[in-house]
């Protein structure tokens, strides 16, 4: 433990904002929220202004630049009259700043250095009154605010930057990692980064935490934490079992081997095109690529419809006797592994991003796959019921029995049952990909058309990729736990 207390206090040093940060950061908030409550004094209509976030809260890694300001409207106010009244505050609180769309619009810009966000929300009562999502955000900071004190604080800066360094952070639906507010009850509940990482090691899913004991339903993920100021929310229902695991393995290995490395985010150098050729080398695989122009949406829409394209063409290439190894989506945006943004308004820290990052030019999408099988035999077994089965056997044998295709073999008897070897729909996998049965899997809605244009690339062919996909492909060729 001695071991492991050295390391943390290194940490500390580098994590938590030095004292001249957080007065910068104090200042520039306190001057935004004096211009939103002038901003506001010019409406029609009454309204007040809360910071909220980790900023607010005291519990932002040192670096982290965001303020996050919610300006509260009374709950009846109609949704036009709040977007209307929202960015009119936002723009003459952040007159460079530009808008964005979260759940509703709301203005983003910069001050002193500093990200802000300008959010319009409700004033309800109580978070089961909500109007939208980013109406229950005060109540999270409120929440927290009287029960963090410095220690805890202290603590949930060291979870953030842990959860940072092993890539579990971010309640993005691309990264379906830990959100800020996540990370903070379960320091709050646990009572400190090291009793969290001690308690996760041992954890068996589903594992159950709801704070205020007021559980309304009962939920299927594999963590649940109850939102202690809406106990019909699960705060883990975006975590992944994938990223559960992950920061289990991790404390265990904190634990038993304490590494500062631990806690250092590793941002991945791209494979070049010879790598991934030494790769493919290697492994004697067969890797192929469909690629086409990513819909122009934002990354919580965009990363659940590449997930779902995914399922889809590995089922069809399984199906069609393509065994898949190993499967990803990838995007060549800018960004760690292929990343193209957040959309968390409302869920980590209170902030409201959902932007997308196009480096300039349309993001291109890849659908990756490495295949044990990539041609198959030109005709496929094809077995019927059992010849005792007398209605469905005669029905099996009648549709083939008169069959000219030259072609078809049988139908004949194998063991007890009728069999037929007919032609295979497509005996390589390129036939099946350019074919019109792959876009007929369960692809995503607006990956769909996008899809209709697609390339397709199959072996040493997907070196070409590496240029723009290269931090992506070193994670699928290198992975770690």
């Amino acid at each position: 433990m001695d071991e492991l207390e050295a390391v943390l206090s290194r940490v500390r040093e580098r994590v938590l904002p030095e004292p001249e940060e957080r007065e910068r950061l104090r200042e520039a908030a306190a001057t935004l929220t004096e211009r939103t409550r002038e901003a506001i004094a010019d409406l029609p209509v009454d309204a007040d202004v809360v910071q909220v976030g980790s900023t607010a809260r005291g519990t932002w890694v040192a670096g982290d630049r965001d303020i996050d300001l919610f300006v509260r409207f009374d709950a009846d106010l109609d949704r036009a009259e709040l977007e209307e009244y929202g960015l009119a505050v936002g723009h003459a609180v952040l007159p460079e700043g530009h808008e964005e769309y979260a759940e509703h619009p709301y203005v983003k810009g910069s001050y002193e250095g500093f990200d802000v966000d300008l959010v319009p929300c409700h004033d309800v009562e109580t978070a089961a009154e909500l109007v939208s999502a980013v109406d229950r955000t005060p109540f999270h900071d409120a929440y927290l605010s009287a029960r963090l004190d410095d220690g805890l604080a202290g603590d949930v800066v060291l979870a953030k930057a842990f959860l940072k360094g092993i890539g579990a952070y971010g309640s993005d639906l691309r990264t379906e990692g830990f959100s800020g507010y996540l990370t903070e009850l379960l320091v709050l509940e646990l009572g400190g980064f090291v009793p969290l990482v001690e308690s996760a090691r041992s954890w068996h899913p589903p594992v159950e935490f709801d704070p205020e004991g007021h559980a309304e339903r009962t939920f299927e993920d594999p963590l649940v934490v109850v939102d202690p100021t809406d106990p019909t929310r699960n705060v883990a229902a975006v975590l992944s079992a994938a990223n559960l695991a992950r920061f289990q393995h991790y404390a265990r290995e904190l634990l038993a081997a304490p590494s500062e490395a631990l806690f250092e985010p590793a941002e991945p150098e791209p494979l070049d095109s010879k790598e991934v050729r030494a790769h493919l080398d290697r492994r004697g695989t067969t890797p192929v690529a469909v690629v086409f122009d990513a819909p122009e949406v934002v990354d919580d829409q965009l990363w659940p419809q590449l997930r779902r394209s995914l399922d889809g063409i590995v089922g069809g290439l399984n199906d069609h006797g393509f065994d898949v190894l190993r499967a990803r989506a990838m995007t060549n945006a800018t960004g760690a592994a292929g990343a193209v943004g957040t959309s968390n308004a409302g869920t980590s820290d209170g902030g409201a991003t959902a932007d997308r990052n196009l480096s300039g030019g349309a993001i291109r999408a890849a659908l990756y796959a490495e295949l044990e099988v990539t041609e198959r035999p030109a005709v496929e077994r094809h077995e019927g019921p059992p010849v005792a089965v007398r209605k469905h056997a005669a029905s099996f044998y009648e549709s083939y029995v008169d069959d000219v295709d030259p072609d078809t073999y049988g139908p004949f008897i194998d063991e007890n049952r009728y069999v037929v070897e007919r032609e295979r729909e497509f005996a390589t996998v390129r036939e099946y990909l350019e074919s019109d049965a792959a876009s007929d899997v369960a692809l995503g809605a607006q990956v769909e058309p996008a899809f209709a244009d697609r390339d397709v690339l199959v072996g040493e062919a997907v070196a070409t990729l590496a240029p723009a996909f290269g931090r992506p492909l070193r994670e699928f060729y290198e992975p770690r736990p």
